[in-house]
């Protein structure tokens, strides 16, 4: 959509260093909570910041993995949508995946997607979505849907304490590694997660206003309530993950072009009229842990 990210080029570098985390310096790597490699290395860096475990923090899947226990927030990335819709191109708009209602496939998706980074997790996951008819009829408000808060990134990081927080253009009292650059279950920023290059991928899909809420019961909105992957299914609401030219907030900031499967071609501004992935993105959407 034109310009460049407000704040997201430095994230990635961030977030992408981290493998092994030996924690040799820091009193909760010592024990053997340094972990091994892959996803989990660097996690224990949050607790690390802090000062609590050392320069090194504790890492991988060990006793100093803060993020384990605090995982309660991830934007969807891509890889993982083309891999549970075994589709190149993703779901589009047809969050169903085997469930009765594209809400209750949607949790599932979220649901899935986390065990794959945290096996075990054990947590009840919410996609962040809203429905002009809920599973009783009536409709349904994503703010609703995510219980109070606080929620964390997969690496421990504050994405914000509670509801007020989230309904900002920006979520209140972020770390400022992720805020505006929110990041996917592996806790990456989303913006060009896999170093590739310069991607066009910030809108996510909520069907809400800024204010976490139903537009209205215009069907189009919502990808015929998450139940259409046709190109003329609708044109869904969708905020940010990350801040480009005018687009700022993370809820809602456009509609896209349509609900068929797609993504924004890697260097492209626009994707395949009708898709997903029209204006820039690829059908991703938010996913809450529901907190005590």
């Amino acid at each position: 959509m034109g310009g460049d990210p407000s704040g997201a080029g430095g994230a990635s570098t961030v977030a992408a260093t981290g493998g092994g985390g030996s924690g040799s310096s820091g009193a909760a790597g010592t024990t053997g909570a340094g972990g091994n490699g892959g996803r989990d290395g660097g996690i224990g860096g949050a607790a690390g910041r802090s000062g609590a475990a050392g320069s090194g923090g504790g890492a991988g899947t060990g006793a100093g993995d803060a993020g384990a226990t605090r995982f309660s927030f991830f934007a969807t990335s891509f890889a993982a949508l083309r891999r549970l819709s075994g589709n190149a191109n993703g779901f589009g708009g047809d969050l169903r995946f085997g469930q009765a209602n594209g809400l209750a496939g949607a949790d599932e998706i979220c649901r899935q997607i986390a065990e794959t980074s945290l096996a075990g997790n054990g947590k009840t996951w919410r996609a962040f979505l809203s429905v002009t008819r809920g599973p009783d009829g009536t409709p349904v408000n994503a703010i609703d849907r995510v219980g109070n808060g606080p929620w964390y990134d997969r690496r421990g990081r504050l994405l914000t304490m509670n509801r007020a927080g989230l309904l900002q253009t920006r979520p209140q009292g972020a770390d400022p590694i992720i805020v505006n650059d929110l990041p996917n279950e592996d806790g990456t920023p989303n913006h060009n997660p896999d170093g590739t290059g310069i991607v066009d991928n910030h809108n996510f899909l909520t069907g809400s206003t800024n204010m976490g809420v139903l537009a209205g019961m215009n069907l189009s909105d919502t990808c015929q309530d998450w139940t259409s992957s046709a190109s003329s299914g609708g044109r869904p609401r969708c905020g940010v993950t990350w801040p480009r030219a005018s687009l700022v907030n993370w809820i809602y900031a456009l509609n896209e072009g349509g609900c068929a499967p797609g993504a924004t071609p890697p260097g492209a501004d626009q994707g395949t009229p009708g898709t997903v992935g029209a204006l820039g993105g690829y059908g991703g959407f938010y996913c809450f842990a529901l907190t005590p």
